[in-house]
């Protein structure tokens, strides 16, 4: 099952985009049951999530308190920051957050994200990254999907390797 999970193709779409916003959905497959995801990805956020993505590269430690209201933030010494609020919490299945991610932040632009955690056909977990970002700009938002599904993927690719190398090997 390993093998076959880890051949499966990722998938990636910018669903829909607009002057005013756009939603992007990024999706893979892991040879793991959702609990054993579920853990990894509010427990272990530190471990997978490509440090190049965070403001304080690796000096950085990232944390997911997994609660309605609870903070997806950095720490770094005295430099800290809340990437997400936390909104929507049913373990195993969903992780709902609130806010603009990296520089949409520092444009005033809000969104959903979500991680959605499903059993996939043939065995494993499917995770599906889903964010959808909108609001006011002088400039044309729907430009900056393809950027931010590219990312979303890598995030999430980080998220699926991590929990492939946790995985066991077959036969075990």
């Amino acid at each position: 099952m390993a093998l076959v999970c880890a051949s499966l193709p990722a998938t990636a779409a910018v669903k829909d985009s607009s002057p005013t916003g756009f939603t992007v959905e990024n999706s893979e497959v892991v040879p793991v049951d959702a609990d054993t995801a579920w853990k990894a990805l509010v427990g272990d956020v530190d471990r997978w999530w490509p440090k190049d993505h965070t403001w304080w590269g690796k000096a950085s430690k990232l944390s997911i308190d997994a609660r309605a209201g609870g903070c997806f933030c950095e720490i770094a010494g005295s430099q800290q920051a809340q990437h997400l609020t936390v909104s929507f919490v049913d373990p195993g299945k969903t992780l709902r957050m609130l806010g603009g991610l990296g520089p949409l932040q520092g444009m005033g632009i809000g969104g959903a994200l979500e991680f959605r955690l499903a059993a996939a056909e043939g065995g494993g977990t499917r995770i599906t990254l889903y964010y959808r970002a909108g609001g006011y700009s002088p400039d044309d938002l729907g430009k900056f999907a393809p950027v931010v599904d590219q990312v979303q993927g890598l995030q999430l690719r980080g998220l699926a390797d991590y929990l492939r190398k946790q995985a066991p090997a077959p036969g075990r």
